[in-house]
Protein backbone atom coordinates (compact mmCIF):
# COMPACT_ATOMS: atom_id res chain seq x y z
CA UNK A 1 0.00 0.00 0.00
CA UNK A 2 1.08 3.87 -0.74
CA UNK A 3 2.42 5.61 2.46
CA UNK A 4 1.18 8.49 4.09
CA UNK A 5 2.12 12.08 2.10
CA UNK A 6 2.30 14.20 4.80
CA UNK A 7 2.43 18.40 3.78
CA UNK A 8 4.80 20.33 6.03
CA UNK A 9 8.07 19.41 8.23
CA UNK A 10 7.45 21.25 10.97
CA UNK A 11 6.74 19.80 14.72
CA UNK A 12 3.10 18.33 14.00
CA UNK A 13 4.01 16.72 10.49
CA UNK A 14 7.46 15.06 11.88
CA UNK A 15 5.44 14.02 14.90
CA UNK A 16 2.56 12.64 12.48
CA UNK A 17 5.07 10.81 10.86
CA UNK A 18 7.17 9.32 13.36
CA UNK A 19 3.81 7.94 15.16
CA UNK A 20 3.27 6.45 11.99
CA UNK A 21 6.16 4.94 11.61
CA UNK A 22 5.95 3.42 15.23
CA UNK A 23 3.00 1.61 14.04
CA UNK A 24 4.46 0.48 11.00
CA UNK A 25 3.26 2.95 8.30
CA UNK A 26 5.02 4.39 5.97
CA UNK A 27 5.08 8.28 5.08
CA UNK A 28 6.64 10.82 2.88
CA UNK A 29 7.31 14.08 4.41
CA UNK A 30 7.23 16.77 1.53
CA UNK A 31 9.38 19.55 3.27
CA UNK A 32 9.70 23.21 1.04
CA UNK A 33 12.10 24.24 2.57
CA UNK A 34 15.96 22.87 2.59
CA UNK A 35 15.80 20.40 5.90
CA UNK A 36 16.87 22.35 8.57
CA UNK A 37 15.64 25.47 10.98
CA UNK A 38 16.63 28.38 11.96
CA UNK A 39 17.28 28.86 15.46
CA UNK A 40 14.58 31.31 16.86
CA UNK A 41 14.58 31.47 20.89
CA UNK A 42 12.32 33.51 21.47
CA UNK A 43 9.57 31.43 19.53
CA UNK A 44 9.16 28.59 22.08
CA UNK A 45 6.14 26.57 23.00
CA UNK A 46 4.64 25.38 26.50
CA UNK A 47 3.87 21.75 26.28
CA UNK A 48 1.91 19.75 29.28
CA UNK A 49 3.35 16.42 30.42
CA UNK A 50 1.48 14.01 28.45
CA UNK A 51 2.28 15.77 24.98
CA UNK A 52 5.93 16.43 26.29
CA UNK A 53 5.72 12.52 27.26
CA UNK A 54 4.45 11.43 23.55
CA UNK A 55 7.14 13.35 22.26
CA UNK A 56 9.98 11.58 24.72
CA UNK A 57 8.27 8.34 22.83
CA UNK A 58 8.44 8.96 19.71
CA UNK A 59 12.00 10.30 19.42
CA UNK A 60 13.90 8.62 21.99
CA UNK A 61 15.46 11.78 23.62
CA UNK A 62 14.51 12.96 26.99
CA UNK A 63 12.53 16.16 26.05
CA UNK A 64 12.26 17.36 29.24
CA UNK A 65 15.72 17.89 29.67
CA UNK A 66 15.93 20.14 26.33
CA UNK A 67 13.16 22.32 28.08
CA UNK A 68 12.28 23.84 31.38
CA UNK A 69 9.93 22.99 33.74
CA UNK A 70 8.95 26.00 35.73
CA UNK A 71 9.70 26.22 39.18
CA UNK A 72 6.80 28.17 40.46
CA UNK A 73 4.25 30.62 39.34
CA UNK A 74 3.75 34.29 40.11
CA UNK A 75 1.32 36.69 39.41
CA UNK A 76 1.44 40.66 39.99
CA UNK A 77 -0.74 43.82 39.36
CA UNK A 78 0.70 47.08 39.68
CA UNK A 79 3.06 46.04 42.81
CA UNK A 80 1.21 43.49 44.55
CA UNK A 81 1.87 40.11 44.47
CA UNK A 82 -1.64 38.90 43.46
CA UNK A 83 -0.80 34.70 43.50
CA UNK A 84 2.55 33.17 44.43
CA UNK A 85 2.98 29.34 44.52
CA UNK A 86 5.67 26.66 43.80
CA UNK A 87 4.61 23.63 41.37
CA UNK A 88 4.50 20.51 43.84
CA UNK A 89 3.40 22.56 46.95
CA UNK A 90 -0.12 24.07 47.33
CA UNK A 91 -1.05 27.83 46.94
CA UNK A 92 -2.34 29.83 50.13
CA UNK A 93 -5.59 30.61 50.19
CA UNK A 94 -6.04 34.08 52.49
CA UNK A 95 -6.11 32.44 55.67
CA UNK A 96 -4.82 34.46 58.54
CA UNK A 97 -1.50 32.36 58.62
CA UNK A 98 -1.55 32.95 54.58
CA UNK A 99 -0.20 36.41 52.98
CA UNK A 100 -3.00 38.49 51.39
CA UNK A 101 -4.43 37.90 47.71
CA UNK A 102 -3.13 34.39 47.99
CA UNK A 103 -5.78 31.69 46.62
CA UNK A 104 -5.61 27.97 47.42
CA UNK A 105 -5.34 24.89 45.08
CA UNK A 106 -3.19 21.96 44.65
CA UNK A 107 -0.56 21.75 42.48
CA UNK A 108 0.08 18.09 41.08
CA UNK A 109 2.92 16.81 38.73
CA UNK A 110 1.01 17.32 35.67
CA UNK A 111 0.26 20.98 35.70
CA UNK A 112 4.11 21.80 35.70
CA UNK A 113 4.51 23.30 32.31
CA UNK A 114 7.35 22.48 30.15
CA UNK A 115 8.92 25.40 27.98
CA UNK A 116 10.93 24.97 25.16
CA UNK A 117 12.49 26.46 22.11
CA UNK A 118 10.60 25.36 18.92
CA UNK A 119 14.01 24.92 16.84
CA UNK A 120 15.19 22.45 19.89
CA UNK A 121 11.90 20.67 19.58
CA UNK A 122 12.15 20.00 15.82
CA UNK A 123 15.63 19.26 15.72
CA UNK A 124 14.72 16.10 18.06
CA UNK A 125 12.15 14.72 15.79
CA UNK A 126 14.74 15.58 12.71
CA UNK A 127 17.45 13.25 14.39
CA UNK A 128 15.11 10.36 15.00
CA UNK A 129 13.58 10.89 11.51
CA UNK A 130 17.06 10.53 10.34
CA UNK A 131 16.78 7.04 11.52
CA UNK A 132 13.52 5.74 10.77
CA UNK A 133 13.23 3.73 7.76
CA UNK A 134 9.99 3.84 6.96
CA UNK A 135 10.01 8.08 6.77
CA UNK A 136 10.93 9.64 3.63
CA UNK A 137 11.74 13.50 4.05
CA UNK A 138 11.87 15.55 0.17
CA UNK A 139 13.66 18.46 0.91
CA UNK A 140 12.74 21.68 -1.76
CA UNK A 141 9.14 20.18 -2.39
CA UNK A 142 6.76 22.77 -2.54
CA UNK A 143 3.46 21.52 -2.81
CA UNK A 144 1.17 22.66 -5.80
CA UNK A 145 -1.49 20.22 -6.51
CA UNK A 146 -3.45 17.65 -5.07
CA UNK A 147 -5.50 15.06 -6.87
CA UNK A 148 -8.06 12.48 -5.41
CA UNK A 149 -9.60 8.95 -6.33
CA UNK A 150 -10.93 6.12 -4.53
CA UNK A 151 -7.88 4.45 -4.23
CA UNK A 152 -5.26 6.73 -3.21
CA UNK A 153 -3.78 10.74 -3.30
CA UNK A 154 -1.36 12.04 -5.89
CA UNK A 155 0.62 15.36 -4.99
CA UNK A 156 2.51 17.14 -7.11
CA UNK A 157 5.54 19.47 -6.31
CA UNK A 158 7.61 21.83 -7.59
CA UNK A 159 11.46 22.79 -7.16
CA UNK A 160 14.54 21.20 -8.01
CA UNK A 161 13.17 17.46 -7.50
CA UNK A 162 9.87 18.37 -8.54
CA UNK A 163 8.14 15.19 -9.21
CA UNK A 164 4.63 13.14 -8.68
CA UNK A 165 4.15 11.71 -5.10
CA UNK A 166 1.40 8.51 -4.31
CA UNK A 167 -0.08 8.16 -2.04
CA UNK A 168 -3.13 6.33 0.60
CA UNK A 169 -3.92 9.61 2.12
CA UNK A 170 -2.78 13.39 2.36
CA UNK A 171 -2.18 15.35 5.87
CA UNK A 172 -2.19 19.27 5.32
CA UNK A 173 -0.03 20.24 8.23
CA UNK A 174 1.81 23.12 6.59
CA UNK A 175 0.65 26.39 8.68
CA UNK A 176 -1.58 29.16 8.90
CA UNK A 177 -1.23 29.36 4.90
CA UNK A 178 -1.96 26.15 3.95
CA UNK A 179 -1.76 25.24 0.30
CA UNK A 180 -3.40 21.52 0.84
CA UNK A 181 -6.52 23.79 2.48
CA UNK A 182 -6.85 26.35 -0.50
CA UNK A 183 -6.09 23.94 -3.11
CA UNK A 184 -9.28 21.24 -1.32
CA UNK A 185 -11.14 24.92 -1.01
CA UNK A 186 -11.94 24.76 2.73
CA UNK A 187 -12.53 28.01 4.35
CA UNK A 188 -10.81 29.45 7.63
CA UNK A 189 -12.84 31.88 9.30
CA UNK A 190 -12.44 33.77 12.00
CA UNK A 191 -10.42 36.42 13.42
CA UNK A 192 -7.53 38.40 12.77
CA UNK A 193 -4.82 40.09 15.05
CA UNK A 194 -6.95 38.84 18.19
CA UNK A 195 -3.84 40.55 20.05
CA UNK A 196 0.04 41.30 19.28
CA UNK A 197 3.09 40.63 21.48
CA UNK A 198 6.26 42.04 21.47
CA UNK A 199 8.68 39.10 22.05
CA UNK A 200 12.55 39.59 23.26
CA UNK A 201 14.49 36.29 24.43
CA UNK A 202 17.54 37.34 26.64
CA UNK A 203 19.97 35.65 28.94
CA UNK A 204 19.91 37.69 32.34
CA UNK A 205 18.97 37.61 36.03
CA UNK A 206 15.60 38.31 37.48
CA UNK A 207 14.81 38.16 40.92
CA UNK A 208 12.34 35.26 40.79
CA UNK A 209 15.01 32.09 39.37
CA UNK A 210 12.68 29.78 37.58
CA UNK A 211 9.46 30.84 38.07
CA UNK A 212 7.15 32.40 35.35
CA UNK A 213 5.60 35.95 35.87
CA UNK A 214 2.68 37.87 34.77
CA UNK A 215 2.70 41.34 35.62
CA UNK A 216 -0.27 43.19 34.72
CA UNK A 217 -0.32 47.42 34.73
CA UNK A 218 3.04 47.75 35.67
CA UNK A 219 3.92 51.40 37.85
CA UNK A 220 6.23 52.22 35.38
CA UNK A 221 5.72 53.63 31.71
CA UNK A 222 7.54 53.59 28.43
CA UNK A 223 7.70 56.26 25.93
CA UNK A 224 3.99 56.16 24.01
CA UNK A 225 1.65 53.84 25.56
CA UNK A 226 2.48 51.92 28.47
CA UNK A 227 2.71 47.92 28.73
CA UNK A 228 -0.43 46.62 30.11
CA UNK A 229 0.66 43.12 30.92
CA UNK A 230 3.93 41.45 30.26
CA UNK A 231 4.70 37.80 30.78
CA UNK A 232 8.31 36.23 31.71
CA UNK A 233 9.24 32.53 30.96
CA UNK A 234 12.51 31.07 32.12
CA UNK A 235 13.64 28.62 29.56
CA UNK A 236 17.09 26.55 30.24
CA UNK A 237 20.53 28.28 30.47
CA UNK A 238 19.42 31.13 32.22
CA UNK A 239 17.56 32.74 28.85
CA UNK A 240 14.24 33.95 29.37
CA UNK A 241 11.14 35.07 26.86
CA UNK A 242 9.31 38.13 27.60
CA UNK A 243 6.17 39.22 25.95
CA UNK A 244 4.67 42.62 25.97
CA UNK A 245 1.22 43.34 25.17
CA UNK A 246 0.81 46.16 22.53
CA UNK A 247 -1.93 48.38 22.30
CA UNK A 248 -4.63 47.91 19.76
CA UNK A 249 -3.47 49.41 16.23
CA UNK A 250 -0.43 48.96 13.73
CA UNK A 251 2.11 50.56 14.85
CA UNK A 252 5.19 49.33 13.98
CA UNK A 253 7.91 47.33 17.09
CA UNK A 254 10.58 49.34 15.87
CA UNK A 255 13.76 47.88 17.56
CA UNK A 256 14.39 51.19 19.73
CA UNK A 257 10.61 50.38 20.83
CA UNK A 258 11.96 47.15 22.43
CA UNK A 259 15.20 48.10 24.13
CA UNK A 260 13.74 50.82 25.59
CA UNK A 261 10.70 48.22 26.53
CA UNK A 262 13.56 45.57 27.93
CA UNK A 263 15.32 48.09 29.69
CA UNK A 264 12.24 49.60 31.58
CA UNK A 265 10.84 46.02 32.54
CA UNK A 266 13.80 44.90 33.85
CA UNK A 267 14.88 48.01 35.51
CA UNK A 268 11.42 47.92 37.00
CA UNK A 269 11.49 44.68 37.97
CA UNK A 270 15.00 44.97 39.95
CA UNK A 271 14.37 48.32 41.36
CA UNK A 272 17.21 50.17 40.27
CA UNK A 273 19.44 50.55 37.23
CA UNK A 274 18.72 47.75 34.10
CA UNK A 275 20.85 45.09 35.66
CA UNK A 276 23.02 43.36 32.73
CA UNK A 277 21.41 41.17 29.56
CA UNK A 278 21.98 39.82 26.31
CA UNK A 279 19.89 40.10 23.84
CA UNK A 280 19.53 36.77 21.75
CA UNK A 281 16.36 37.51 19.18
CA UNK A 282 13.41 39.42 19.05
CA UNK A 283 9.80 39.51 17.27
CA UNK A 284 6.50 40.28 17.14
CA UNK A 285 3.73 37.56 17.67
CA UNK A 286 0.39 38.10 16.38
CA UNK A 287 -2.22 36.02 17.18
CA UNK A 288 -4.88 34.89 15.12
CA UNK A 289 -8.53 32.93 15.89
CA UNK A 290 -9.41 30.82 13.18
CA UNK A 291 -10.69 27.85 12.71
CA UNK A 292 -11.24 25.42 9.36
CA UNK A 293 -14.90 24.21 8.50
CA UNK A 294 -13.82 21.12 7.12
CA UNK A 295 -10.57 18.86 8.60
CA UNK A 296 -11.28 15.74 6.08
CA UNK A 297 -11.89 16.02 2.37
CA UNK A 298 -12.13 12.07 1.70
CA UNK A 299 -8.64 11.24 1.85
CA UNK A 300 -7.00 14.75 2.39
CA UNK A 301 -6.61 15.75 6.51
CA UNK A 302 -5.62 18.84 8.10
CA UNK A 303 -3.86 18.95 11.39
CA UNK A 304 -1.99 22.11 13.17
CA UNK A 305 -1.90 25.36 12.42
CA UNK A 306 -3.57 24.79 8.79
CA UNK A 307 -6.67 23.34 10.56
CA UNK A 308 -6.56 25.99 13.83
CA UNK A 309 -5.11 29.33 14.75
CA UNK A 310 -5.38 29.68 18.12
CA UNK A 311 -2.88 30.83 21.41
CA UNK A 312 -4.27 34.23 22.59
CA UNK A 313 -2.05 33.73 25.82
CA UNK A 314 1.40 33.24 23.79
CA UNK A 315 2.49 29.78 23.51
CA UNK A 316 0.01 26.66 23.83
CA UNK A 317 -1.00 26.73 20.08
CA UNK A 318 1.76 23.65 19.43
CA UNK A 319 0.81 21.73 22.21
CA UNK A 320 -2.94 21.44 20.14
CA UNK A 321 -1.27 20.47 16.82
CA UNK A 322 0.51 17.59 18.57
CA UNK A 323 -2.98 16.50 20.16
CA UNK A 324 -4.06 16.77 16.26
CA UNK A 325 -1.50 14.20 15.15
CA UNK A 326 -1.37 11.90 18.24
CA UNK A 327 -5.11 11.55 17.49
CA UNK A 328 -5.00 10.81 13.96
CA UNK A 329 -1.87 9.19 13.92
CA UNK A 330 -3.65 5.54 15.36
CA UNK A 331 -7.06 6.07 12.85
CA UNK A 332 -4.67 6.33 9.59
CA UNK A 333 -2.66 3.53 11.27
CA UNK A 334 -5.86 1.32 11.35
CA UNK A 335 -7.54 2.60 7.81
CA UNK A 336 -4.10 1.49 6.58
CA UNK A 337 -3.67 -1.87 7.93
CA UNK A 338 -7.06 -2.93 7.87
CA UNK A 339 -8.82 -0.99 5.15
CA UNK A 340 -11.26 1.78 5.21
CA UNK A 341 -12.93 2.64 8.69
CA UNK A 342 -14.94 5.57 7.68
CA UNK A 343 -16.48 6.49 11.03
CA UNK A 344 -13.11 6.37 12.47
CA UNK A 345 -11.69 8.78 10.23
CA UNK A 346 -14.29 11.06 10.66
CA UNK A 347 -14.04 11.15 14.33
CA UNK A 348 -10.64 12.98 14.12
CA UNK A 349 -12.36 15.96 12.67
CA UNK A 350 -15.29 15.51 15.62
CA UNK A 351 -13.05 15.07 17.96
CA UNK A 352 -10.19 17.48 17.41
CA UNK A 353 -12.93 20.38 15.95
CA UNK A 354 -14.87 20.22 18.96
CA UNK A 355 -11.82 20.29 21.07
CA UNK A 356 -10.41 23.36 19.66
CA UNK A 357 -13.47 25.09 19.09
CA UNK A 358 -14.16 25.20 23.02
CA UNK A 359 -11.14 27.03 23.92
CA UNK A 360 -11.72 29.40 21.36
CA UNK A 361 -15.00 30.07 22.17
CA UNK A 362 -13.78 30.71 25.49
CA UNK A 363 -11.06 32.37 24.91
CA UNK A 364 -13.19 34.83 22.50
CA UNK A 365 -15.66 35.27 25.43
CA UNK A 366 -13.48 35.80 28.26
CA UNK A 367 -10.35 38.19 26.72
CA UNK A 368 -12.48 41.59 26.07
CA UNK A 369 -14.04 41.15 29.83
CA UNK A 370 -9.96 40.22 30.75
CA UNK A 371 -8.31 42.98 28.30
CA UNK A 372 -10.61 45.30 28.84
CA UNK A 373 -11.76 45.08 32.40
CA UNK A 374 -15.61 46.33 32.33
CA UNK A 375 -17.80 43.84 33.19
CA UNK A 376 -15.34 41.39 34.54
CA UNK A 377 -17.58 40.56 37.45
CA UNK A 378 -20.87 39.24 35.62
CA UNK A 379 -18.09 36.74 33.97
CA UNK A 380 -15.42 35.90 36.80
CA UNK A 381 -16.60 36.41 40.47
CA UNK A 382 -14.53 39.13 42.18
CA UNK A 383 -12.51 41.23 40.57
CA UNK A 384 -8.74 41.75 39.89
CA UNK A 385 -8.50 38.21 41.81
CA UNK A 386 -10.80 36.40 39.42
CA UNK A 387 -8.88 38.67 36.71
CA UNK A 388 -5.77 37.05 37.28
CA UNK A 389 -6.75 33.54 38.26
CA UNK A 390 -8.65 32.98 35.14
CA UNK A 391 -5.26 34.53 32.96
CA UNK A 392 -2.94 32.34 35.23
CA UNK A 393 -5.61 29.13 34.55
CA UNK A 394 -5.00 29.80 30.73
CA UNK A 395 -0.90 30.69 30.87
CA UNK A 396 -0.97 26.79 33.01
CA UNK A 397 -3.22 25.29 30.34
CA UNK A 398 -5.62 24.76 32.87
CA UNK A 399 -8.91 26.08 33.34
CA UNK A 400 -11.40 27.23 30.53
CA UNK A 401 -9.19 28.93 28.61
CA UNK A 402 -5.93 26.54 28.91
CA UNK A 403 -7.55 22.88 29.82
CA UNK A 404 -7.16 20.70 26.96
CA UNK A 405 -10.42 19.01 25.65
CA UNK A 406 -11.79 15.45 26.39
CA UNK A 407 -13.49 13.23 24.26
CA UNK A 408 -16.68 12.43 26.17
CA UNK A 409 -19.06 13.22 23.49
CA UNK A 410 -17.07 11.29 20.81
CA UNK A 411 -18.83 9.57 18.03
CA UNK A 412 -16.85 6.59 19.29
CA UNK A 413 -17.83 6.53 23.01
CA UNK A 414 -19.71 3.47 23.53
CA UNK A 415 -23.39 3.45 24.57
CA UNK A 416 -25.53 1.88 27.09
CA UNK A 417 -22.16 -0.07 28.86
CA UNK A 418 -24.39 -1.92 31.39
CA UNK A 419 -21.50 -2.63 33.60
CA UNK A 420 -19.63 1.23 33.16
CA UNK A 421 -18.85 2.54 36.58
CA UNK A 422 -16.81 6.07 37.32
CA UNK A 423 -13.35 6.61 38.28
CA UNK A 424 -11.27 9.73 38.76
CA UNK A 425 -10.72 10.09 35.07
CA UNK A 426 -13.90 10.78 32.91
CA UNK A 427 -14.35 8.86 29.46
CA UNK A 428 -12.64 10.37 26.77
CA UNK A 429 -10.20 12.14 28.98
CA UNK A 430 -6.35 11.45 28.95
CA UNK A 431 -5.18 8.33 31.57
CA UNK A 432 -3.57 8.88 34.65
CA UNK A 433 0.36 7.69 33.88
CA UNK A 434 0.57 5.13 36.52
CA UNK A 435 3.13 2.16 36.83
CA UNK A 436 1.89 -0.70 35.09
CA UNK A 437 3.06 -4.45 34.76
CA UNK A 438 3.12 -5.28 30.89
CA UNK A 439 2.73 -8.78 29.50
CA UNK A 440 6.36 -9.46 29.66
CA UNK A 441 6.42 -9.29 32.87
CA UNK A 442 8.30 -5.56 33.08
CA UNK A 443 7.08 -3.14 35.57
CA UNK A 444 6.69 0.39 32.94
CA UNK A 445 4.80 3.44 33.35
CA UNK A 446 0.97 3.06 30.95
CA UNK A 447 2.16 5.93 28.61
CA UNK A 448 5.28 3.67 27.53
CA UNK A 449 2.86 1.69 26.13
CA UNK A 450 0.42 4.06 24.49
CA UNK A 451 1.06 5.13 20.55
CA UNK A 452 1.62 1.42 19.41
CA UNK A 453 -1.84 1.20 17.49
CA UNK A 454 -3.23 -1.97 20.11
CA UNK A 455 -6.16 -0.86 22.42
CA UNK A 456 -4.78 -1.61 26.70
CA UNK A 457 -7.06 -3.16 28.78
CA UNK A 458 -5.88 -2.48 32.39
CA UNK A 459 -6.54 -4.31 35.38
CA UNK A 460 -6.47 -2.86 38.99
CA UNK A 461 -5.28 -5.83 40.88
CA UNK A 462 -3.89 -4.52 44.38
CA UNK A 463 -1.05 -6.66 45.98
CA UNK A 464 -0.19 -7.98 42.16
CA UNK A 465 2.98 -5.69 42.37
CA UNK A 466 4.61 -7.52 44.88
CA UNK A 467 4.97 -10.90 42.94
CA UNK A 468 6.15 -11.82 39.46
CA UNK A 469 3.83 -12.03 37.06
CA UNK A 470 4.01 -15.76 36.57
CA UNK A 471 2.46 -16.59 39.87
CA UNK A 472 -1.06 -14.63 39.30
CA UNK A 473 -1.19 -14.44 35.57
CA UNK A 474 -3.21 -17.67 35.83
CA UNK A 475 -5.11 -16.89 39.12
CA UNK A 476 -8.29 -15.76 39.93
CA UNK A 477 -9.97 -13.85 37.58
CA UNK A 478 -6.75 -13.59 35.02
CA UNK A 479 -7.47 -16.01 32.93
CA UNK A 480 -11.09 -15.37 32.00
CA UNK A 481 -10.11 -11.86 31.55
CA UNK A 482 -6.98 -12.83 29.14
CA UNK A 483 -9.10 -14.86 27.25
CA UNK A 484 -11.66 -11.67 26.87
CA UNK A 485 -8.87 -9.96 25.83
CA UNK A 486 -7.32 -12.08 22.70
CA UNK A 487 -11.51 -12.46 21.19
CA UNK A 488 -11.27 -8.53 20.59
CA UNK A 489 -12.07 -7.20 17.67
CA UNK A 490 -8.77 -5.38 17.64
CA UNK A 491 -5.73 -6.23 19.34
CA UNK A 492 -4.94 -5.57 22.59
CA UNK A 493 -2.47 -5.67 25.10
CA UNK A 494 -3.40 -6.63 29.13
CA UNK A 495 -1.60 -4.64 31.74
CA UNK A 496 -1.88 -5.19 35.98
CA UNK A 497 -1.74 -2.25 37.77
CA UNK A 498 -1.62 -2.02 41.77
CA UNK A 499 -4.25 0.79 42.15
CA UNK A 500 -5.73 3.43 39.54
CA UNK A 501 -7.48 6.83 40.74
CA UNK A 502 -10.71 6.56 42.22
CA UNK A 503 -10.57 3.07 41.00
CA UNK A 504 -11.93 -0.03 42.81
CA UNK A 505 -10.05 -3.13 43.13
CA UNK A 506 -10.78 -5.50 40.01
CA UNK A 507 -12.25 -2.16 37.86
CA UNK A 508 -11.13 -3.04 34.22
CA UNK A 509 -10.04 0.25 32.41
CA UNK A 510 -10.01 0.50 28.57
CA UNK A 511 -7.71 2.20 26.98
CA UNK A 512 -7.35 3.98 23.51
CA UNK A 513 -4.16 4.06 21.45
CA UNK A 514 -3.81 7.74 22.14
CA UNK A 515 -3.78 7.14 25.97
CA UNK A 516 -8.24 8.25 26.01
CA UNK A 517 -9.81 6.56 28.04
CA UNK A 518 -13.22 4.80 26.67
CA UNK A 519 -14.63 3.14 29.43
CA UNK A 520 -14.00 1.28 33.11
CA UNK A 521 -16.27 -1.68 34.03
CA UNK A 522 -16.93 -3.56 36.81
CA UNK A 523 -15.21 -6.63 37.09
CA UNK A 524 -14.32 -8.95 33.99
CA UNK A 525 -17.38 -8.39 31.69
CA UNK A 526 -16.12 -9.75 28.10
CA UNK A 527 -19.40 -8.19 26.40
CA UNK A 528 -19.65 -5.12 27.28
CA UNK A 529 -15.46 -4.88 27.12
CA UNK A 530 -16.09 -6.13 23.33
CA UNK A 531 -18.84 -3.79 22.87
CA UNK A 532 -16.70 -0.92 24.00
CA UNK A 533 -13.89 -1.68 22.01
CA UNK A 534 -15.72 -2.44 18.67
CA UNK A 535 -17.86 1.11 19.25
CA UNK A 536 -13.80 2.70 19.61
CA UNK A 537 -12.83 1.51 15.83
CA UNK A 538 -16.35 3.28 14.85
CA UNK A 539 -18.82 0.88 15.52
CA UNK A 540 -19.60 -2.57 14.10
CA UNK A 541 -19.21 -3.75 10.60
CA UNK A 542 -22.93 -2.73 9.91
CA UNK A 543 -22.72 0.44 11.00
CA UNK A 544 -20.03 0.67 8.02
CA UNK A 545 -21.76 -0.61 5.18
CA UNK A 546 -25.67 -1.41 4.78
CA UNK A 547 -27.69 -3.29 6.84
CA UNK A 548 -29.19 -6.04 5.32
CA UNK A 549 -32.09 -8.06 6.07
CA UNK A 550 -33.29 -11.73 5.44
CA UNK A 551 -36.48 -12.62 3.40
CA UNK A 552 -39.16 -11.76 5.59
CA UNK A 553 -37.68 -8.24 5.95
CA UNK A 554 -36.21 -8.79 9.64
CA UNK A 555 -33.05 -7.29 10.64
CA UNK A 556 -30.25 -9.67 10.74
CA UNK A 557 -28.45 -10.28 14.40
CA UNK A 558 -26.60 -7.59 14.71
CA UNK A 559 -22.77 -8.39 14.46
CA UNK A 560 -22.22 -6.60 17.65
CA UNK A 561 -24.66 -9.05 19.75
CA UNK A 562 -22.75 -12.17 17.91
CA UNK A 563 -19.85 -11.20 18.71
CA UNK A 564 -20.61 -10.08 22.02
CA UNK A 565 -21.73 -13.70 22.58
CA UNK A 566 -18.84 -14.96 21.14
CA UNK A 567 -16.65 -12.89 23.49
CA UNK A 568 -18.44 -14.28 26.19
CA UNK A 569 -18.39 -17.90 24.80
CA UNK A 570 -14.75 -17.46 24.54
CA UNK A 571 -13.98 -16.27 28.41
CA UNK A 572 -15.99 -19.35 29.01
CA UNK A 573 -19.04 -17.25 30.45
CA UNK A 574 -21.66 -19.35 28.71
Amino acid sequence: MDPVIIVGAGPVGLTLALALARQEVPSVVLDEGPGKDDQRPARTAVLREDTAALLERLTGVPITDAGFHWAGWRSMRRKQVMRQFSFGTEESDGSADAPMGFESRPVTESDVPLHIAQHVLTGALRTAIAHERLVKVAVNSRLDSVEQEPSGVTAHTRGPGGTWWRGSYLVGCDGPRSTVRKLQDIRFPGRTAVERHAVAALRTELPWPGEALLHRMPPWRTSGPSAGEITARPLPDGVWRLDWLMPPGKDLVTPELLVTRIRETLAGWSGGPTPPYDLLDTGVHIVHHRLARRWRADRVFLAGDAAHLLGALGTQGLDEGLRDADNLAWKLALAWHHGPHEALLDSYQSERRAAVSARLRAADQALPLLRGGAGLRSYVPGSARGHDSLLTDGHLGRGILGEPGTYGRSPLAPQHIEAEISVDTPPGAQVTDVQVTAEDGSFVRLRERLGRGALLVMLVAPGTGVWERKHWVGAGIMPRLAAAVAALPHPAELLVTESYPGAAAHTVLLVRPDGHLVTALSGVRPADLYAAAEATLGGPPQDRTNNKADGTGRAEKSNATANAEAAEAAAGTR
